[in-house]
């Protein structure tokens, strides 16, 4: 059994008053206050792109402090194809259908990026994981999507991917829902796309039947690398799309420009009464917040702005990049990582209009002073986040995607990349490096390896949502 899933004491608080118990909490705070401290995380890793011949793995990561591997790489399971370039991934179900009756949260969900193959693991013991089921890319391809990023669990038994291209790698993208009870395709999810052509992440609020969108570009535009012209031909997005949920039907469009290129991650409180969020558009480095106004019109703003800075080895300022945001589940904090300057940052939110920074953490990138940690070089810079259930410790790793790491970052090409941590202290409102803690993927088993995402059993920030 695993030591991430809800205790018993959350068990019967979450369901005392309701006939059917299903997964999950039944509230971000019962998640927050009443889970146990994570002990296992699962991290994609990929070896697309390196000088190693083998397969992206999902990584087991042991967090107990108590244990003796503890900050190991204490298992893998690879898959069965080479080049899927691992991404994103998520569960079969979540606390979305925390009163559903029939469902568990057993199941990772985890697609190839480059070879839009979708593979089913069954993770109810997470120290012993098995590839269940590979949806082939041919499968995809019928529906006319490719490239899976973004996997929610979605109320009634089902998961919804987004979609960033179509069956030639080009635009538009979709949406595909799979059954949760097979993980067969049920087909695209969206019922009307609108103009709606980029896909990157998204979120969704059901309790106010809304879903909303961001944009990267397309797949034949992003797989190679950056190339800073494809920005000024329109090739990257700058839009983020508002969504029907119920109905699948395109509403309506906030259209940034320049102060939102490429918005790629969005967060929206944990309280599902809540109807704003924020996004981090890369490019442009900074964090815009969207809101619902009472005529159901939804605007925006920019709250935080990261400027670009100058330095010697490059021949225009620096953006920061921020490429991945997450709340924390008590709405008060929020976290984001500049992965071409070097910092992680954390910022007091109580006032969801007017950020305020709290602190920051240099590691590595171009402007870090702190390029080592346990004798080691800091390959790559904070990137893709994960904070704990009770907002005490927030995790990251260091690598983006194959091709802009060989561009920006070609160490972790070569050597793989890290994961690391920091404690942090809500009630003080700052973080602090813990030293003790590293995973050096180059010391993978096979081969050096490129970590990426992070998930709990048990559930996590950037992947539960309320209704």
């Amino acid at each position: 059994m695993s030591t991430d899933e809800p205790s018993d004491t959350t068990e019967m608080h979450g369901h005392e008053h309701h006939e059917v118990e299903g997964p999950g909490y039944p509230t971000p705070g019962a998640m927050r206050t009443e889970s146990e401290r994570e002990k296992t995380a699962f991290v994609v890793a990929l070896r697309v792109g390196m000088d190693v011949d083998g397969s992206d793995f999902i990584g087991v990561v042991d967090l107990d402090p108590e244990s003796d591997t503890y900050s190991e790489l204490v298992d893998t399971v690879e898959m069965p194809n080479k080049g899927d370039e691992l991404h994103h991934f998520g569960w079969n179900t979540c606390s979305s259908s925390c009163h559903t009756e029939g469902l568990m949260r057993d199941h990772l969900i985890v697609p190839g990026q480059r070879s839009s193959r979708i593979h089913i693991l069954d993770a109810e013991d997470p120290r012993n994981m098995e590839i269940e089921k590979v949806i082939e890319p041919e499968e995809l391809f019928e529906h006319d999507l490719s490239a899976p990023h973004t996997v929610h669990c979605v109320p009634g038994g089902k998961v919804v991917i987004s979609m960033l291209g179509d069956a030639d790698g080009e635009l538009p993208g979709g949406f595909l829902q799979l059954d949760q009870s097979d993980f067969s395709i049920d087909g695209r999810w969206e019922a009307d796309r609108g103009p709606v052509e980029m896909q990157y992440d998204y979120w969704y609020q059901p309790r106010h039947n809304v879903m909303i969108s961001t944009e990267w570009a397309a797949p034949k535009t992003y797989y190679p690398g950056f190339d800073l012209d494809d920005v000024e031909d329109g090739k990257y997005g700058d839009s983020i799309h508002i969504w029907d949920w119920e109905n699948k039907e395109h509403q309506q469009t906030l259209t940034f420009g320049e102060e939102g290129q490429i918005p790629l991650e969005i967060r929206m409180p944990h309280d599902p009464e809540e109807t704003q969020g924020y996004v981090g558009a890369a490019l442009s480095s900074n964090i815009l917040r969207f809101w619902e106004e009472s005529d159901g019109v939804w605007d925006w703003e920019k709250v935080i702005d990261v400027e670009s800075r100058e330095h010697p080895d490059w021949d225009m300022p620096v953006p920061g990049l921020v490429t991945d945001i997450v709340l924390s589940l008590d709405d008060q904090y929020l976290f984001f990582s500049n992965w071409l300057h070097g910092d992680m940052r954390m910022y007091d939110v109580s006032d969801f209009g007017n950020p305020r920074l709290v602190d920051r953490i240099w590691a590595g990138g171009n402007f870090g002073d702190r390029q080592e940690i346990q004798g080691t070089e800091i390959r790559g810079a904070p990137q893709m986040l994960q904070l704990s259930r009770d907002g005490k410790r927030v995790y990251w790793t260091t690598s983006l995607f194959s091709s802009w790491d060989n561009q920006f970052y070609p160490e972790i090409g070569e050597q793989g990349s890290l994961m690391m941590k920091a404690d942090v202290y809500p009630d003080e409102g700052r973080m602090e490096l813990d030293e003790d803690f590293l995973v050096d993927f180059g010391d993978a088993p096979g081969g050096p390896a490129r970590a990426h995402e992070i998930r709990w059993p048990g559930g996590d920030c950037t992947s539960d949502v309320w209704r």
